[in-house]
């Protein structure tokens, strides 16, 4: 099959990838000239595992090209994915101007039947504005092409985005059309062979489901970190109390880890998002205004801890920072509570060392080089003469430390857990002052 996906980005390139490794025709199309040349020499600009071994393999056996040429993107698919970018405006609405000029830019070059797929994270009605636009630009053209609009949205984790297209738990495919539901299952047949798990639905209804499922997990964790601050005060151990309701199969152990809050590109912005549009429907959602209240909030849990023993003023304090990605197996740094502490750290006085097994150049492109940041290569490193150190993201590499090596590396024996990935008992036991979340 030919397909088109139109954006290189994190949805786009993992999809054309997928897609092209099971044997389909994939030309990938951006406006970034020097991304499309970087990907043409088999350089993959985001961190995921799998994924540069499988653009690569596909680019050497022609099953995916990469193009700037958005007229041959469009003549070339029977299949035209759009994955370009949503990103927040300041009211926390989506901005579709993106997916809009995809959708003009469609009906200007398309000249055969083709399925326009939304692979994009958009508002409910927006399958009906990709129509609309693409039509207008057909009528003002004066050609009659048959098109569907077909709503499919991504569930993918950063980290885990190629295993989460390959064997998905669920294909949403939002169509009135019956012809256009047959052809989605025929593209993803490859990945649904074991047992059904597409499912078709109206176009509204696809839709909402991403956004449902996203902040159906975000309200998991702004709850359970909500306990955890509740947990802290009363004396009791989150962890205890985690393990005592993940055995309740109603509530499973997913997302009620407590930490320092959630990021990344998705959950903050559908958050919002799906409450904005709430609110133009004249609907009131003050469960979704908690859920961000709550994680904003516990995006500062961290400074606060450091402030509670070394004190308000940090001039001269040494700070280091274990984790900047939003979360472990990514370089995303998107939102997350690490840029909450160290600019609320920096607003102190102190100097933050960092460390992080990817996002180290993510960290240098948005802060640049300032006395008051050292990037770290190696963690310990980073703790060298340092009066506390905070762990703000849960990477395997920090699970097993040489905490013997860290007392000495340290020059006060501090540790603030922003995820909790440590025994109290053993970590105090080690001669270090242990501050987690929501334990005693």
């Amino acid at each position: 099959m030919k397909v088109t996906v139109v954006g290189t980005g994190y949805v786009g390139l993992v999809t054309g990838a997928c897609l092209a490794q099971v044997g389909n025709q994939v030309l990938c199309v951006d406006a970034d000239a020097d991304k499309i040349a970087r990907l043409r020499a088999g350089e993959v600009p985001i961190h995921e595992a799998d994924l540069p071994a499988m653009v690569q393999e596909a680019t050497a056996g022609e099953r995916l090209g990469f193009t700037t040429n958005i007229a041959e993107s469009v003549a070339h698919g029977d299949f035209l994915f759009i994955a370009v970018g949503t990103p927040a405006d300041e009211d926390g609405s989506a901005d579709l101007r993106q997916v809009l000029a995809v959708a003009d830019d469609i009906g200007r070059y398309l000249a055969r039947p083709a399925i326009i797929i939304n692979k994009s994270t958009v508002p409910v009605g927006t399958a009906v504005k990709v129509r609309a636009h693409i039509a207008a630009a057909l009528q003002e053209r004066a050609v009659d092409v048959a098109f569907d609009v077909v709503a499919n949205p991504e569930f993918l984790k950063e980290g885990a985005a190629v295993a989460d297209f390959t064997k998905p738990d669920r294909i949403i495919v939002g169509t009135d059309s019956v012809a256009a539901a047959e052809q989605m299952r025929a593209l993803y047949a490859p990945f649904n062979r074991s047992h059904d798990r597409l499912m078709v639905m109206d176009p509204l209804s696809a839709e909402l489901t991403k956004y449902a499922a996203n902040v159906m997990l975000a309200t998991k964790i702004s709850l359970m970190n909500e306990l955890a601050g509740l947990a802290e005060r009363m004396g009791a151990d989150i962890e205890q109390v985690r393990q005592g309701i993940g055995a309740d199969p109603r509530i499973g152990y997913s997302f009620i880890y407590p930490g320092c809050g959630y990021g990344g590109s998705c959950f903050p912005k559908d958050v919002r998002a799906l409450a904005h549009s709430a609110r133009q429907y004249d609907f009131d959602t003050p469960l979704l205004t908690a859920v961000e209240r709550v994680n904003d909030r516990q995006k500062g849990l961290l400074e606060r801890k450091v402030v509670g023993v070394l004190g308000e003023d940090l001039t001269g304090k040494t700070i280091a920072v274990w984790g900047l990605a939003f979360k472990a197996n990514t370089d995303d740094m998107r939102e997350a509570p690490s840029r909450v502490l160290m600019e609320a750290l920096w607003r102190r006085g102190a100097r933050i060392q960092a460390h992080d097994p990817e996002a180290l150049e993510e960290a240098l492109r948005i802060y640049g080089e300032r006395y008051a940041l050292q990037l770290c290569r190696d963690p310990y490193a980073a703790c060298a003469g340092a009066d506390a150190l905070v762990i703000c993201t849960e990477w395997p590499q920090f699970r097993s430390p040489d905490f013997i090596r860290m007392r000495h590396s340290l020059r006060r024996a501090l540790i603030v857990d922003g995820r909790n990935m440590y025994d109290p008992a053993t970590v105090r036991a080690e001669g270090f002052t242990y501050l987690a979340i929501g334990r005693p």
